[in-house]
């Protein structure tokens, strides 16, 4: 009987445990959907812009592996030499296929790749151009296959005009991106529109770590809730290869004809920035979820 009582006691405690956990677990949740609901005068949440910058570097990391592929193409190409660059580790797997009139990529980064900034990738990025190598400007359509960028799964598409020398004498390429994001807690957001990449420094030296880029450009960000926010860059983005982050620039979001700013800060490498509201108020964001 001592036996039984202790067990029966055992199973009560162990019960109003569980429970205790699955009432937890259920605040939590509530108090992120709460925090997530916005008025109509707030433009977007500290969690809501955290998962839209991460979108961002997504979209970004897939355009700056396009265009590394495609620099070592046309350098390779144009200058008649074997040219190298070490953005890519050993564990890509670059195939390509050329016919009469294009030349087919497939960049594998199999079942996980860490690049030398940090962000793992998985799957594969199709690239299909051109094979004439010599013209001033090019398209490029660019796909996605089983693609995850640090565990978040991405689908979607871009054609990219890539153009060898723009005004400034550097090379530039206008993405017009639409991708579709789940995280691996079922989180899903989508983003369009089209970011303009000048690269300013590095090109053709091989070396990754040298490489910078400004971005501009407008896209559309559809949040987890189904906001809609538009987001455009008012201040060029700085991005520099040896970081993993945006160093500096002022993005724009817009929702319900009220605008707030996102200040990537001035060069340092680091996950923040200061976020602007409409009514003047400023707070310091750290713009990824896994870094506090």
């Amino acid at each position: 009987m001592k036996k039984s009582l202790e067990q029966t006691n055992f199973i009560r405690i162990t019960l109003m445990l569980l429970a205790m956990l699955l009432l937890t677990v259920v605040s939590c949740s509530k108090e992120e959907s709460a925090e997530d609901e916005l008025s109509n005068t707030e433009v977007i949440s500290a969690t809501e812009l955290q998962f839209s910058d991460e979108a961002e570097m997504i979209s970004e990391e897939v355009t700056t592996v396009a265009e590394d592929v495609y620099a070592a193409d046309e350098i390779s190409m144009i200058s008649k030499a074997d040219y190298q660059s070490d953005y890519l580790p050993d564990c890509v797997t670059i195939t390509t296929v050329v016919t009469d009139t294009t030349r087919e990529k497939t960049i594998d980064f199999g079942e996980g790749c860490e690049l030398p900034n940090g962000n793992v990738l998985s799957g594969i990025i199709q690239l299909s151009y051109a094979k004439d190598m010599e013209t001033a400007s090019k398209s490029i359509a660019l796909t996605l296959e089983n693609f995850t960028f640090n565990g978040v799964a991405v689908e979607g598409s871009a054609d990219i005009l890539r153009v060898r020398s723009n005004d400034n004498g550097n090379p530039q390429s206008t993405a017009n991106a639409s991708f579709n994001a789940t995280w691996p807690e079922g989180d899903t957001a989508s983003f369009t529109g089209t970011r303009t990449r000048e690269w300013i420094e590095g090109y053709g030296s091989g070396f990754w770590g040298d490489n910078v880029f400004l971005i501009t450009g407008k896209r559309t960000y559809v949040g987890r809730l189904g906001n809609v926010f538009i987001k455009e860059v008012i201040t060029p983005l700085r991005r520099e290869m040896a970081c993993r982050f945006i160093v500096s620039g002022v993005l724009e979001i817009s929702r319900n004809d009220n605008t707030a700013s996102l200040d990537f800060g001035d060069g340092s490498c680091d996950a923040k920035g200061i976020l602007t509201k409409p009514d003047g108020t400023e707070t310091e964001i750290f713009l990824r979820r896994f870094l506090k």
